[in-house]
């Protein structure tokens, strides 16, 4: 692990990445003490109508006079939340579903497999879409919608990698002295396929902050009045011409923590297999 680190930093765009990321984290971990205005707060007052941003109100207010940096950090929360959560949840799956295929093989592999290229196959964000607007809208219903139906790619990678581990030496010996399915996959299959897990479950986050971002957008992801930046997006629009900046500080906070997922998974796809680059 300790190689796997000094890969990883010697990657300086995403060491930079992360370091991007640790510091947005800190920063919604500490909204209170950052940001200590309510977001929710409504100041209706001539002055606060669309206020420009400021030393008191770094992104500027929206048309109800509610600071726009505050709900910025509270809805950094909430977003990266729902991802976390969400990925957490389509890992697991992926994992499960991955592993039993990969490892099992013949009828249990083909099953599965078909399974998932049938679910790969249908339109994806519009089955997300039906499923979200037939649930009542909360965080719980939007973080399990994203999860149970973005856990395929995962199942393959981590089915690829089974396999090739199910191969070794090792296990087999294991097989040999009746060591048992169970254990045999717990205690050595699924470490040695950590690598793959831990880089295909960061690049997850990236997308599920981008599906709770365009949910949120279209009214059907975190319910106002709690702030995402899906839903923060969606409201400045309304307000684009007169307050760009409105639109401006969600869009570059999903844009760059994306940006910086993404990064840091591909650095740490480098990290664990400092050949890939190369292939």
């Amino acid at each position: 692990m300790l190689d796997v680190g000094a890969r990883f930093v010697r990657n300086r765009l995403a060491a930079a990445s992360l370091v991007v990321l640790v510091v947005l984290f800190l920063a919604a971990a500490f909204a209170p003490v950052i940001a200590p205005a309510d977001p929710n707060a409504i100041d209706l007052r001539p002055e606060m109508n669309l206020a420009t941003p400021s030393l008191a109100h770094p992104f500027g207010t929206d048309d109800s006079g509610r600071d726009w940096f505050a709900r910025a950090l509270y809805g950094a929360r909430v977003s990266l939340s729902v991802a976390f959560a969400a990925m957490v949840i389509s890992t697991t799956i992926g994992t499960l579903v991955g592993s039993t295929a990969g490892y099992f093989g013949g009828a249990v592999d083909t099953v599965l497999m078909r399974l998932v290229e049938v679910l790969l196959s249908l339109p994806l964000f519009f089955l997300i879409l039906i499923a979200q607007a037939l649930l009542t809208p909360s965080i719980l219903n939007l973080t399990w919608v994203i999860g149970v139906t973005t856990w395929m790619n995962v199942s393959r990678i981590v089915r690829a990698e089974v396999m090739a581990i199910s191969a070794t030496d090792y296990l087999q010996a294991a097989e040999a002295i009746g060591v048992p399915h169970g254990r045999r996959i717990l205690r050595h299959v699924l470490p040695n396929a950590a690598g793959p897990i831990i880089v295909a479950a960061t690049l997850s986050i990236a997308y599920a902050i981008l599906t709770e971002a365009a949910l949120s957008y279209l009214g059907l992801g975190v319910p106002l009045p709690d702030p995402s930046w899906g839903n923060m997006l969606q409201k400045g629009l309304t307000r684009l011409q007169e307050a760009p900046w409105l639109v401006l500080c969600p869009g570059l906070l999903i844009s760059v923590t994306v940006l910086a997922f993404n990064f840091v998974g591909d650095g740490l796809r480098d990290a664990f297999d400092p050949l890939m680059k190369h292939r």
